[in-house]
């Protein structure tokens, strides 16, 4: 059982970085307290985990991938049409209030949804069927949680950095780049069409980003411009 722990939860760690679920909880550390993404990325990971483990070790079977890669794809445009309305809102306060009941399911629910068609799920089945699957279920949670709380320390920091209407339209971009992806090339088999898509929303993402840093820059120098004629 220790060996099955440690043996998941290296591979499940390195296969979750630079991985679409890493980049989503560093989005969602940018709208929501850390420790609300963090227990709900342990909630996901335990039953994502926990299904994938009882399919490979007692079933011998995989997932059906494409319709979940259908829902999975859903989701993630889904929160993409969220995120981008709070980022154009002009509303630049944190909303507290819904913040551990609807942030903590939606964390949940897309992540469960998100990692039911990723490599880490196809991980966890290889994995469960030949070791034993306690220690597998419990590494390759552990192994997630670990990964998702680095990106969950760089959205903290970003999120200091960076305004906040501009993370979330860059959070709205990217879940449509990732939903985009799902959609077209895991459940309809189009890869060059993803390609082009995901592409595009990247550089519609570089572009956003471009375009605040330089009318932020205008601003500062603007006001540094008219702060002797203040004093």
């Amino acid at each position: 059982m220790l060996a099955a722990t440690l043996l998941s939860l290296g591979v499940v760690f390195l296969a979750e970085l630079g991985d679409r679920s890493q980049l989503v909880t560093m989005t969602y550390a940018l709208r929501y307290r850390w420790w609300v993404v963090l227990t709900g990325v342990a909630i996901a990971a335990f039953l994502a985990h926990g299904v994938s483990v009882t399919v490979g070790h007692f079933l011998g079977a995989a997932l059906p991938a494409r319709p979940l890669a259908f829902a999975s794809a859903v989701a993630f445009l889904v929160f993409a049409l969220w995120a981008w309305r709070e980022g154009t809102s002009g509303d630049d306060e944190v909303s507290t209030e819904t913040e551990p009941r609807f942030a903590l399911l939606a964390v949940i629910s897309t992540f469960v949804l998100a990692e039911m068609s990723d490599k880490t799920t196809l991980a966890t089945l290889t994995l469960a069927s030949g070791h034993d699957w306690l220690g597998v279920w419990i590494g390759s949670t552990i192994g997630m949680v670990l990964a998702d709380g680095l990106a969950i320390g760089v959205g903290v920091l970003l999120h200091r950095r960076l305004p906040r209407q501009l993370l979330h339209v860059l959070a709205g971009l990217l879940f449509l780049m990732f939903g985009l992806w799902i959609l077209l090339d895991t459940a309809l088999g189009w890869r060059p069409a993803a390609v082009a898509a995901t592409s595009a929303v990247a550089l519609a993402a570089a572009a956003a980003t471009w375009a605040q840093t330089v009318r932020r820059r205008r601003t500062n120098a603007s006001i540094a411009g008219r702060s002797p004629e203040v004093s």
